[in-house]
């Protein structure tokens, strides 16, 4: 049996049962964490380590220019974060984390936005908009190298478990669990790609089937369409726990955004 089709019949048996948490919830070993950058080809690869061939580095330059100049009832990012200001290098590496204000879990997006409306003067920028993405590009692209390093406390302790449940749990009509896929079938083919272990690392992402920039939770949105299941809203709390819990599962691994993936 081709390696595909082993994948496919894998997944499928794994499909079995009713829709509820899998016995099965054992974590990725920390020692097996690989970037999904392992599993692209060589050309994809090549493309990614190259900031004039990588298409995400067209949002960082945008990203950059609305990072700068302010808009009219507002002083600019830079004015905060520039020279002498708070440096942002490595803080894309440390989120998602709790708001200190309103106590609520937080990704670097939700941050984007809460500076904004909180510091600015402005009004928030649409999730999976053009200028949020670039932001987000921008400020993430900062801390590219460095290793992802939330740290677990008791305040996030209950949105971890939170995403760790859904990960492990099955849905949608195929009825699987993102686990299915990324803890148990990663490294095998299925239908012309090789499954990641679904790392967040390099988020936003240009996926050349989407032919642009996307965030994470897009591709939640995608995955859960794909065991055909009702997706969250972006930006929702079950994808915010979610996100959370993939920065735990793969810490120490390098910040990659803007990252290439198929």
């Amino acid at each position: 049996m081709k390696r595909g089709c082993l994948a496919v019949a894998l997944l499928l048996l794994s499909a079995c049962g009713d829709a509820a948490p899998d016995p099965d919830r054992a974590d990725l070993d920390p020692n097996a964490v690989v970037s999904g950058y392992a599993f692209l080809t060589p050309e994809t690869q090549a493309q990614q380590d190259d900031d004039f061939l990588n298409p995400g580095f067209l949002w960082v330059d945008r990203g950059a220019k609305l990072f700068r100049s302010g808009e009219a009832v507002s002083a600019s990012c830079a004015s905060c974060h520039g020279a002498g200001g708070r440096p942002l290098e490595g803080v894309a590496a440390r989120y998602p984390r709790i708001d200190e204000a309103t106590g609520k879990l937080t990704n670097l997006e939700g941050r984007i936005n809460v500076c904004r409306t909180r510091h600015q003067a402005a009004k928030p920028l649409a999730h999976e908009g053009e200028d949020l993405l670039a932001l987000s590009a921008y400020v993430a692209s900062l801390s590219r190298g460095m290793p992802v390093s939330v740290q677990l406390d008791d305040r996030l302790r209950p949105y971890y478990e939170q995403g760790r449940d859904y990960f492990f749990t099955r849905r949608g009509q195929l009825n699987l669990a993102c686990h299915h896929c990324h803890d148990r079938n990663w490294g095998r083919s299925l239908r012309g790609d090789t499954i990641s272990q679904g790392h967040a690392n390099g988020f936003p992402t240009y996926r050349l089937e989407w032919q642009t920039l996307g965030s994470l939770h897009r591709r939640f949105r995608d995955c859960d369409t794909g065991v055909r299941a009702e997706p969250m809203s972006l930006a929702s709390e079950e994808y915010l726990a979610l996100e959370l819990y993939l920065a735990v599962r793969g810490a120490g691994l390098a910040v990659e955004a803007p990252a290439v993936r198929p």
